[in-house]
Order: structure tokens, then sequence, then C-alpha cells
């Protein structure tokens, strides 16, 4: 299985504004395991950068000029992506740039969508984790995923990030590098029991009386104003 770990950065957040694809990162994976065959691409966008998109990641028109423009690196691009299941987090804006970027380039071009399998993670972790934050620092915290060297968004770093952020929300094994096949395994391989010697036998210290009548009083307490539902006594009841 080949999935491609997709980002982009933009000029500006808004399509429809002319906005345009400034830099593309992605990371491969084949069974899950990254391969180290990246791709990434700055793009000359042929116009001005907006202030808060440039302060989202610190690349500039004067550096980008430098820089090939996306009609000339599209079909490379494509290629790469080629019968891979993409991963792309908030996939609707890279996809809109993408298809975008392309259309320009051809106009009978083909949606990415229609031509690739696509998962949004930003999607999954929604589901797995309603009413929380689901934006990419927020899962690296949530996943432990180390993100300190991501002082600015960078489209191939954000790339690997998400891959390993991918790899800990579906249960796999994680923590790549773009160097070749090199990572650690937190995979749900099962792990036999270390023995334990107990020097002294544990000390089971029970309720006294007193506590357990306290104790019952507060359930019934609990259970009065529930109207009966309170667990615990249906519990010890159905003992």
């Amino acid at each position: 299985m080949r999935q491609i770990v997709l980002d982009t950065e933009t000029t500006g957040l808004e399509v429809e504004q002319g906005n345009r694809i400034i830099e593309i990162g992605a990371v491969e994976l084949i069974n899950r395991k990254p391969t180290g065959n990246h791709y990434h691409q700055y793009i000359n966008p042929e116009r001005d950068i907006e202030a808060g998109a440039l302060e989202v990641h610190g690349l500039d028109v004067d550096f980008l000029s430098n820089y090939p423009v996306f009609a000339s690196i599209g079909q490379a691009f494509l290629d790469y992506i080629e019968g891979a299941e993409l991963i792309i987090h908030n996939a609707p804006f890279d996809l809109g740039f993408l298809n975008m970027e392309l259309t320009k380039t051809d106009a009978r071009f083909t949606p990415i969508e229609e031509s690739n399998s696509v998962i949004d993670s930003l999607v999954m972790a929604r589901r797995k984790h309603p009413g929380q934050k689901n934006n990419l620092d927020a899962l690296c915290r949530r996943y432990q995923v180390d993100n300190s060297t991501r002082e600015l968004h960078g489209a191939l770093l954000d790339a690997e990030i998400l891959a390993d952020v991918y790899l800990r929300l579906t249960g796999g094994q994680v923590a790549l590098t773009l160097e070749g096949n090199t990572e650690s395994s937190h995979s749900n391989q099962q792990q036999k029991p270390l023995p334990v010697k107990l020097t002294n036998p544990l000390r089971v210290v029970t309720a006294s009386t007193e506590e357990q009548t306290a104790h019952q009083a507060y359930l019934d307490k609990i259970d009065q104003k529930s109207d009966g539902n309170c667990l615990w006594n249906h519990l010890q009841e159905s003992k």
C-alpha cells in the first residue's frame, strides 16, 4: 500500500481571491513505513504574499522568485503521487489550491480526488476526539510527537510531522525520519509481562464498620437525588 502524506503552503487562505501555492511537501509511506522518497518543491507564485500568510511560513517573494512556476513542475508532482492514497490535514484546502493550479496548467485536468483516494486526517481526528482541538499542534501534544523544530510552518516539515501523527492516530508504527527507513516502533505488538518479585506480602486494609456505614449513607443520598440511579447501589444489589 503506497500512501503520500501531503502539505502545501500558499500566498493566502482564499483560493477564490487569486492566492497561489508556494511550497509542496510530501512523504511516502509503503505499507505504513517511511521510504525516504519524499517530494519537496518551492514555487514562484508570480504575485505578492499576504501579510498573515507570511507570518505563518516566512517565505517571501524575493526568496520564491528564484524557483520555477507551478506550470513547469505540475507534471512531476502528478507523477510522484500517481496511484497513491493521499493523507492531508484539512484536505479541501490543499486540494482546492492544487486543483486550481493544475487547471491553470491544463483546463482538461481531472481533479485529484477523482484519480487518487484521499484521507482527511482532520476529519479522522475530529471523529476520534470530538469537541477537542484537532489542529496539527494539538495532535502533536496529544500523541507526544516532537514538533519542537516547527518555529514556522513548512510544507515538508509539516508533512513529516503529519505522517508521524497519522500513524499514531491509526495505531501503527511511528517516529519516522526522512533519512531512509529509520523508525522506532510503537505498534500494537504484545510484549511479555515482566515478572514481579514481592519481598513482603501486600497489606490489605479494609474499611471499618463506621466507614462502611458512612459510605452507604452517602450512596443512599446520591440514589435519592438521582431518582434511584446510583450505579454503585445497583452493583451492590446484583452481587
